[in-house]
């Protein structure tokens, strides 16, 4: 059986036999096929049919699964977006937060997928709700208490509001991913979020951290 690249992953993914799947390998050929196209042509030009197509299924497979298209898409970033890592409880130190979320924003695939959402917000407010959900629930609240703890470690002023931080940070994000050119340097992307920091008498730290160029 022959393997194909992962982008979703990072990984290898079995090639499908032809034919057409069934039960959790309709599932997924399903989900993946509606992450895909959600990403190439954003939610308003995607449909059932195509989804059906490219997953090797009917659209009654589809709509036995899902009520519409919108419950398909929603399902689909739940699906690539959960947090499988119930072990992570932080990040050493906000240096190795950015680090973490420059490696992430490097790879044109996971900056597209945010440009898609965040252009739907007004005609599919469902898929920006069910992301922040899946990938900005727990890790938001991850972020908070690092930033509190950085405060009180003596990194930040004592006075800060670390609400009014967070933010900041979350519109560096959706600058980097709307408004900067499309960019695969994590080092550059994690400085713009240092930078922010420093704006707001952050102590940086002396530790390096180690980038790999994404591929």
């Amino acid at each position: 059986m022959t393997e194909q690249h992962d982008e979703t992953t990072g990984g290898t993914r079995a090639a499908r036999p032809p034919g057409r799947p069934r039960s959790q390998e309709a599932d997924l050929a399903i989900l993946s096929a509606a992450l895909d196209l959600l990403i190439e042509q954003g939610a308003a030009q995607t449909s059932i049919e195509q989804v059906a197509r490219r997953a090797g299924v009917t659209r009654a497979t589809v709509y036995r699964r899902f009520a519409d298209k919108t419950a398909l898409l929603v399902r689909a970033l739940e699906w690539a977006n959960h947090d499988n890592d119930p072990a992570f409880t932080s990040w050493p130190d906000l240096e190795h937060m950015f680090a973490e979320w420059a490696a992430y924003l490097a790879v044109p695939r996971h900056r597209r997928l945010l440009r898609r959402l965040y252009g739907s917000v007004d005609d599919y407010p469902e898929l920006v709700a069910a992301y922040r959900v899946v990938n900005g629930g727990r890790r938001a609240a991850v972020v908070r208490e690092l930033l509190c703890r950085t405060r009180d470690l003596g990194r930040l002023p004592g006075d800060v509001d670390v609400d009014a931080v967070q933010r900041m940070l979350t519109a560096a994000v959706l600058y980097e991913v709307g408004i900067q050119p499309d960019r695969d340097d994590q080092a550059a992307i994690a400085a713009d979020f240092l930078a922010v920091m420093r704006l707001v008498g952050y102590d940086i730290s002396g530790d390096q951290i180690t980038f790999q160029r994404s591929k």
